[in-house]
């Protein structure tokens, strides 16, 4: 297993006018993808099992994040949306990836876990 102290990011809806604005939701995800090519995250094109631990909210009390460490995260970001991102980031052209599996939990901190399946 490898593990990234990454916070996953969805990807956002850009357009044209992101090549020259300055959104920061674009810029949040520009700067998640350099922060993975940085730490040279590989994606193999089969048999992944992708982890993101997704960070509990400030406000939740320590009662709240004690109950809910660990456990599936079923709100928005959409799973798919993280994947992407993270695929993007790792590939120019990633349609050589094949078979993917995608959980979404509860943590702390966020994290990216890359578990090769047998």
């Amino acid at each position: 297993m490898q593990v990234y102290d990454i916070c996953p990011l969805p990807k956002p809806r850009m357009t044209q006018r992101d090549r020259w604005a300055k959104r920061p939701a674009v810029l949040r995800y520009r700067a998640f993808c350099d922060e993975v090519r940085l730490r040279g995250m590989t994606l193999p094109q089969f048999g992944c099992h992708v982890t993101f631990v997704l960070p509990m909210p400030d406000s939740w009390s320590k009662k709240k994040r004690a109950e809910y460490i660990g456990r599936p995260h079923q709100q928005k970001p959409d799973a798919d949306n993280l994947l992407k991102a993270l695929m993007d980031a790792i590939y120019d052209d990633d349609c050589a990836v094949w078979d993917v599996r995608v959980t979404k939990l509860w943590g702390e901190g966020g994290r990216i876990q890359l578990n090769q399946m047998d």
